[in-house]
């Protein structure tokens, strides 16, 4: 029999060691070094004993036709989870769901499941943390109790897939949760690096040879990264984020990893009574409620994906009293103010120094596209001069170190949702000159090229209002 040695794995990122360390060399975490009893190899007996290797098929690049076919996709029934998967979940494929307690995971996962089986499809939901009367329980506050969705609680991953392998093959298998998995082939606690690996390794081979769908729940850290080892994410196909802000009742879902689709798109959910609610329109949603009179507000346009998005980017510069002013930023980089703030003073001639300053994006929604930029200056300056900006404008460009608004894509995308929601002007950067006729813009657009420019055309509101 073959000799087990200990080794020593960090619970963070999976990296191996032989012998115990604070701290892991490669994440940099204090304390996640973990003691973890080594299996033998399966290749460590006889040479005759060992299985051949001389089993595999070559197939052909192109295909039995000759043409090449898109992933065969099993539509969920929810439109924002078809947006955000490519088109529904693609046979055989696994995707890693991660989000904070209470966000909704389970809830959505529940609809998304009733929805399938209520059309035919075989779905099973084996959940590793409730009793299955606990769910059950879930289904029919959502009112999805006539759902004919398989119903099981169990952690050993072997006993999971003998049961999903009887009959015929499960359209889609929801595993909650894969850190509470076990499998025999390890000998560790659930929980750890080596059994979520080894569980994890288990249904993707299941889900790869029998063509179901697997959606594995995975918990998160204090800092909203996905716990267990990073080598997991890289297994699966696809990984979605379930974000949200429990002071808010709306939810996102954004693909963080998509083999089968894009990376860009995002679903926007409501939390009701009922469950999650699909938001066919977001920005009426994150628009409503702002006050249009007040200074330091700006209406940014921005896009997810292909969907264009409006939402209200609001600042706050006031005088410190501390010898080292405060930056605060909720839902924006915190670096991309700094940036900002320094360009306004460098090149817009504002003295914010001695000016604590607050920027938060309304809603809870985090913005990552540097098309922000012009709208967040536009906010800053409003605030520092106290003048309000246009109620039907909406503002968006980026901002170079230079002080030149530079142009974003997909503007013509952006002015159309603006002016869909009722808004009459735009302030943006000079659309990039294109062969062919100019593209007919749906808004009145004030076309800047230079810091300046905004900063003078608020002054020049001022005047106008004094």
């Amino acid at each position: 029999m073959a000799k087990r040695h200990p080794s020593f794995v960090c619970q963070e990122c999976g990296a191996v060691y032989t012998r115990w360390k604070g701290k892991c060399e490669a994440c940099g975490g204090w304390n996640t070094i973990a003691e973890e009893a080594g299996s033998a190899s399966p290749m460590a007996g006889p040479v005759a004993t060992r299985p051949s290797r001389a089993k595999g098929r070559i197939f052909p690049l192109e295909g039995l036709s000759g043409e090449s076919k898109e992933a065969p996709r099993t539509p969920s029934g929810i439109a924002e989870l078809d947006r955000v998967t490519g088109g529904g979940f693609v046979h055989g494929s696994i995707i890693l769901l991660g989000g904070d307690p209470g966000i909704g995971k389970s809830t959505l996962l529940m609809q998304a499941s009733a929805a399938l089986a209520l059309r035919g499809e075989r779905v099973a939901y084996i959940s590793g943390e409730e009793a299955v009367a606990q769910v059950r329980l879930r289904a029919e506050r959502l009112g999805l109790g006539q759902a004919p969705v398989e119903l099981a609680s169990e952690t050993n991953v072997e006993d999971i897939i003998a049961t999903l392998s009887q009959g015929r093959p499960p359209a889609l298998a929801i595993i909650d949760s894969i850190q509470t998995m076990w499998t025999e082939t390890v000998e560790s606690a659930p929980g750890t690096v080596t059994q979520v690996r080894g569980s994890a390794q288990a249904l993707i081979r299941f889900a790869k040879t029998t063509g179901t769908a697997v959606i594995l729940v995975g918990h998160v850290t204090k800092d909203g990264q996905i716990a267990g080892p990073r080598v997991v994410e890289h297994m699966v196909d696809a990984v979605v984020s379930f974000e949200g802000d429990s002071g808010h009742h709306f939810r996102i879902l954004r693909a963080v990893k998509n083999r089968f689709g894009p990376t860009d798109e995002i679903g926007v959910f409501e939390m009701s009574d009922q469950g999650l609610r699909e938001v066919t329109n977001p920005s009426e949603l994150f628009l409503a409620g702002r006050d249009m009179a007040t200074a330091g507000t700006a209406v940014f346009a921005g896009m997810e994906g292909t969907r264009p998005l409006l939402v209200e980017i609001q600042a706050l510069v006031a005088p410190t009293s501390l010898g080292t002013p405060r930056r605060a930023v909720v839902g924006w980089d915190q670096s991309r103010l700094a940036m900002v703030l320094a360009v306004l003073e460098a090149h817009g001639g504002l003295k914010l120094g001695m000016h604590d300053v607050y920027l938060n994006v309304a809603g809870g929604l985090r913005i990552t596209e540097p098309a922000a930029d012009l709208a967040a200056a536009a906010a800053l300056v409003s605030s520092l001069s106290g003048n309000p900006l246009p109620p039907d404008t909406v503002y968006f460009g980026e901002l170079g170190l230079s002080g030149a608004i530079r142009p974003v894509a997909q503007a013509p995308a952006r002015l159309k949702e603006a002016a869909k929601l009722g808004f009459s002007g735009a302030v943006a950067p000079a659309p990039r000159l294109e062969k062919g006729k100019p593209e007919k813009l749906p808004l009145a657009t004030s076309s800047i090229g230079h810091i300046t420019d905004l900063v003078a055309g608020i002054a020049a509101r001022r005047r106008k209002a004094s």
